[in-house]
């Protein structure tokens, strides 16, 4: 899953408690608030009734003071306006017959769900009723009674909750897009990194990226900036390691080709010559016996000495060097055609111009060419082999050398080989910046090397 996606899964996870939590405290607020509503409903009444006491008591100063309570006269439209809705008060000690008078509570809220009016009360319990004496300093003028009204409550709460949800939801979706956009903007430099290390895997080591303001994808960037440097050093130091060996062990085959050719080529020679010497000299005699040895050993030493011509093209320096990429292909398809006519059909297709390629990229080709038809022939049962090489003009220029065979073969075995050959071709064409892939053609395999000529 993306981080984006994930971080704001988390934002949407945090908005949603919140708004939870935010219902929950607005519940409990507009439930409480009605015990507020009810103590001061209790307290205007209180101080309004002993305003009417004391005036009572300085106006009738010749009546009794127990008969100075304010009973029928309390009970108007001003004291109601002093009693919040849901709010029932009565003034005790009560006339007979007398009802509490209540605030105004038709029409208080919306009528809330049975699940709501079941819950609340429930779990924050029920409202008490508030006493207030009419006056502290004479407790026979009597107390107020303010009673709460738990459906007007709870119809309060919901209706509390009605009205802060809608603007709770409001702000949540604002802050989740908000906060979303924030996330993806801040993050968006992240796919800018992860490209670079993409490019980094594909061999591009010096990928520069963008300065970010952010200190953290700063220090990414620098980090990841610093290792492809390293491996752009590394890459070269073992290009360039790999190109020295190659040049020694080129050395190593030359200098092993002239005593090749020193020491076995005039002994061999002299075997031949001492094997002829003998059949002649043995024909003269009639020693059909020894003729005939002689013979053999003559055939031998032609088949040794074959061998030896062999191997030391394969040893010596390069055609290339010499006649050219092109010419030198050519002449490496006719000597194998020349050799045996019961051997594979070689096809040489050679596209674009190869007139200027030279130098160690000329001398890869003619190798990877080289070793490509040799393993193709002598350890496949090939009817058809196919050598093409094209040069890509262009900005990219490179040369390409694919060598095909109906051979069979597995190439996921190939590719891992640890053979002598194929590991001196992979590296040659390593050193080179070059790429080499082994897959399965049309009845056998595909060989394909790139070989850059910008460079």
């Amino acid at each position: 899953m993306r981080l984006v996606l994930q971080l704001v899964a988390r934002l949407l996870l945090i908005v949603v408690l919140c708004l939870g939590a935010a219902t929950v405290w607005a519940t409990f607020d507009a439930y409480r608030s009605v015990d507020r509503a009810t103590a001061a409903s209790a307290q205007r009444v209180a101080q309004a009734l002993q305003a009417l006491y004391w005036r009572e008591l300085l106006l009738r100063s010749s009546r009794a003071r127990e008969h100075l309570l304010p009973v029928p006269d309390w009970r108007t439209l001003e004291t109601v306006k002093l009693i919040s809705p849901g709010v029932c008060v009565e003034f005790q000690p009560a006339v007979a017959f007398e009802k509490p008078l209540c605030g105004q509570s038709e029409g208080l809220g919306k009528a809330p769900p049975r699940w709501f009016a079941a819950i609340v009360p429930t779990f924050l319990g029920s409202h008490a009723e508030v006493i207030r004496p009419v006056s502290p300093r004479a407790a026979s003028a009597g107390t107020v009674v303010a009673t709460p009204d738990g459906a007007a409550a709870v119809s309060l709460a919901w209706e509390y909750i009605l009205n802060v949800i809608d603007v709770a939801l409001l702000m949540a979706a604002a802050i989740a897009l908000l906060a979303s956009l924030a996330i993806a903007h801040a993050l968006a430099p992240a796919r800018a990194i992860v490209t670079a290390l993409q490019r980094m895997a594909r061999g591009q080591y010096r990928t520069k990226l963008p300065r970010f303001r952010s200190m953290e994808l700063a220090m990414i960037g620098t980090a990841v900036g610093e290792l492809g440097n390293r491996l752009e050093e590394a890459t070269e130091q073992r290009a360039a390691l790999t190109r020295r060996l190659i040049e020694i062990r080129d050395d190593e085959r030359r200098a092993l080709a002239r005593e090749l050719h020193d020491e076995f080529g005039q002994n061999l020679s002299a075997i031949l010559a001492f094997a002829n010497t003998i059949e002649t000299a043995s024909t003269k005699d009639n020693s059909t016996g020894i003729a005939q040895d002689a013979r053999m050993i003559s055939q031998a030493t032609h088949h040794l000495m074959a061998s030896l011509r062999d191997a030391l093209k394969r040893l010596r320096n390069p055609l290339p060097k010499a006649l050219g990429l092109e010419a030198s292909l050519v002449n490496l398809v006719d000597s194998w055609r020349s050799q045996s006519a019961a051997r594979p059909t070689i096809q040489l297709d050679l596209r674009g111009d190869l007139t200027d390629i030279s130098g160690p990229a000329a001398t890869t080709a003619y190798r990877v060419a080289q070793e490509c038809l040799t393993n193709a022939l002598r350890h496949g049962v090939a009817r058809e082999i196919s050598l093409r090489v094209e040069r890509r003009a262009g900005e990219d220029d490179a040369l390409l050398i694919r060598v095909e065979d109906d051979g069979g073969g597995d190439a996921a075995r190939v590719a891992q080989s640890a053979g002598f050959g194929l590991t001196g071709i992979r590296e040659r064409v390593t050193a080179a910046g070059g790429s080499l892939s082994i897959l399965p053609a049309r009845g056998g395999l595909s060989v394909a090397a790139t070989i850059p000529l910008a460079a």
